[in-house]
């Protein structure tokens, strides 16, 4: 399945900094942690971002590595 937009959601913002909620019931992990799946929120997450990641197999939180444009990569750090 592809990124829903509406299951993206601020939790804190501070100093630049934006700390960030998502949900999918339908994507595993593996899916949230390839390539361009969140470039669809390019226009609203920044690098140095965190999202706290709730996939249908486990929880993560990514950090935002790269943003260019309407291209946005993670990485997880757990």
């Amino acid at each position: 399945m592809p990124f829903e937009i509406q299951s993206l959601s601020v939790l804190a913002y501070a100093n630049g900094f934006t700390l960030w909620h998502y949900r999918t019931d339908n994507d595993t992990r593996t899916q949230t942690l390839s390539a361009g799946y969140f470039n669809p929120a390019a226009h609203l997450v920044r690098r140095g971002d965190m999202v706290l990641s709730r996939s249908s197999d486990t929880f993560s939180i990514l950090h935002v590595t790269a943003h260019a444009g309407t291209s946005v990569n993670v990485a997880a750090l757990v």
